[in-house]
C-alpha cells in the first residue's frame, strides 16, 4: 500500500490548489479527499516497491531454472533420438 506520508502530501497539494475562500470547508474537504484517495488507491491493488522487487527476483530465478530445464530436456531428447537410431542401416533396394 502507499506510504501514509506520501498520501498526506498528495492530499495537501490538492487542498492547497483550492481557492482561498473555502476557509472552514478546507479541513473537511482535506479529510474527504484523504478518504477518497485512500479508497481509490486501495481498489487499485498496488504493491509496495519491496514486494515488487522480491517478486522480480523470484521471477528471475524461475526464468533461470526454466532455461536450465529446457536445455536438459533438449539434451535428453537428443540422447533419446541417438539411442533410437539403427546401428547399421540396411540399404534400400
Amino acid at each position: 500500500m502507499i506510504n501514509p506520508k506520501t498520501l498526506d502530501s498528495l492530499v495537501s497539494k490538492i487542498a492547497e490548489g483550492l481557492p482561498a475562500g473555502f476557509g472552514q470547508v478546507h479541513e473537511d474537504l482535506r479529510n474527504n479527499l484523504h478518504a477518497a484517495v485512500s479508497a481509490a488507491l486501495a481498489r487499485m491493488e498496488l504493491v509496495s516497491r519491496e514486494e515488487f522487487d522480491v517478486q522480480s527476483a523470484v521471477l528471475g530465478r524461475t526464468r533461470e531454472k526454466l532455461t536450465a530445464l529446457e536445455a536438459k530436456v533438449a539434451e535428453l531428447e537428443r540422447s533419446l533420438d541417438m539411442d533410437q537410431r539403427p546401428e547399421n542401416p540396411k540399404p534400400k533396394r
